[in-house]
């Protein structure tokens, strides 16, 4: 085989990873990290099986979302609106456009505190460059082309910073093997929620259609390899929360953010393995400013009939103003306020139960989906996963309106 097949080979099982290495990127954040840093820090090893449980239905939904861009001529929403009308269409859209910006405050945070922290420089200069830095990818004529190639650069990037943390570490052997048992200690079960929640992003496996069909418009003949990307997500969740539980666990540390991990590992490790873990900060951040930027404005474009494809300028334009929320957000209160936090889970509560639940029924029926509509086995399964999600829905409406 001469270099130059082995070589267009290689870029086409790459083009294939694509989609599922984006919905990886935009998952893994800096609230995942975090959640996944404070998991190990206070439970140590023990949940580690939680992590099975998340990217196990993470799995089963973001298949059925590539199932369904791959065998269907329209939209995600375009099929919705088909079924259920307008209104059901732009109820989604303009729902998860609304958390998406909720949320990229965050994600403008995390990137200006990595790159700072590294640097000993101000997070807010960090915030203004990258979130530039993103809007101007929208100017390339491919911008699918350069957000899946940097998707890829950006969660190799973080391999190797956590898996070399990860080596540094030392975890527990034994500590490992036992955490893959299920069980609950006593006050976890708001982590545990809050991480399946972030595992399980239902948004995420909803847009792993769009991006199926952007690779299909790109002429990349497709097959569903979107697993590989999940379980790169599960890889990343469990040795972050390894590193935690090695580093932190045993010296009775807490975090309210990913970035105090990195300050922790200075005294055993020195500056090299801190900013080795904030590289993996800047990449889980970065790659979730883009990420979830392009979600947010890519589906309320399609729910308000621009259409939902990367090279639409209206489309763009919807990316880009989420860009500019989260950054305005980020620099203005140099956090995510509570008041803002609150609104998007009061929307998140309600709205994921309904999205999973319309891209379940759409994967079902056979008139849309024909052979390829869900089998038995996804069938029981994501009845399983919409149960998850509904309980996981009651459980914050009760702690956010009740108690």
């Amino acid at each position: 085989m001469s270099s130059k097949t082995q070589k267009n080979k290689l870029i086409s099982v790459l083009a294939g990873l694509g989609p599922g290495i984006i919905t990886a990127a935009l998952v893994f954040g800096p609230s995942k990290m975090t959640i996944t840093s404070k998991l190990g820090a206070e439970y140590g090893y023990s949940m580690l099986w939680i992590v099975v449980v998340a990217i196990f239905f993470m799995l089963i939904f973001t298949n059925m979302g590539a199932r369904i861009g791959l065998h269907t001529e329209v939209s995600l929403l375009t099929n919705i609106r088909a079924k259920w009308g307008k209104a059901v269409s732009i109820l989604i859209g303009l729902g998860v456009f609304l958390v998406a910006t909720s949320f990229q405050a965050g994600n403008a945070i995390g990137v200006g505190i990595a790159v700072a922290e590294a640097t000993g420089t101000k997070a807010w200069i960090w915030v203004l460059v990258f979130n530039v830095f993103g809007m101007a990818l929208l100017f390339f004529s491919s911008f699918y082309k350069v957000l899946e190639k940097l998707m890829i650069v950006l969660v190799g990037l973080m391999l190797i910073s956590f898996l070399t943390t990860l080596f540094l570490s030392k975890p527990s052997l034994s500590g490992i093997a036992e955490g893959f048992v299920p069980n609950i200690p006593l006050g976890s079960s708001a982590l545990i929620i809050a991480f399946t929640a972030s595992c399980f992003s239902i948004v995420g496996a909803f847009y792993q259609s769009y991006l199926m069909q952007e690779n299909k418009k790109n002429g990349v003949v497709g097959t569903n390899k979107s697993y590989t990307g999940i379980i790169i997500l599960g890889v990343m969740s469990v040795v972050v929360i390894i590193c935690a539980a090695a580093v932190l666990h045993p010296q009775g540390l807490k975090v309210n953010s990913a970035s105090e991990m990195s300050k922790a590992l200075v005294p055993l490790f020195g500056t090299y393995a801190a900013d080795l873990f904030l590289a993996g900060l800047f990449g889980a951040s970065f790659s979730s400013l883009v990420g979830n930027a392009t979600v947010g404005g890519s589906l309320l474009g399609d729910a308000l009939a621009y259409g939902s494809k990367l090279s639409s300028k209206a489309v763009r334009l919807f990316i880009a103003f989420v860009m500019i929320c989260g950054a305005s957000i980020a620099l203005i209160f140099g956090k995510l306020p509570l008041e803002l936090i609150i609104f998007a889970q009061s929307v998140t509560i309600f709205l994921v139960p309904f999205i999973g639940i319309a891209m379940y029924i759409i994967a079902n029926d056979k008139q849309i989906m024909g052979k390829n509509a869900n089998s038995l086995f996804v069938k029981i399964t994501g009845a399983l996963g919409l149960l998850l999600l509904i309980a996981l829905a009651v459980k914050n409406f009760f702690e956010l309106f009740i108690n």
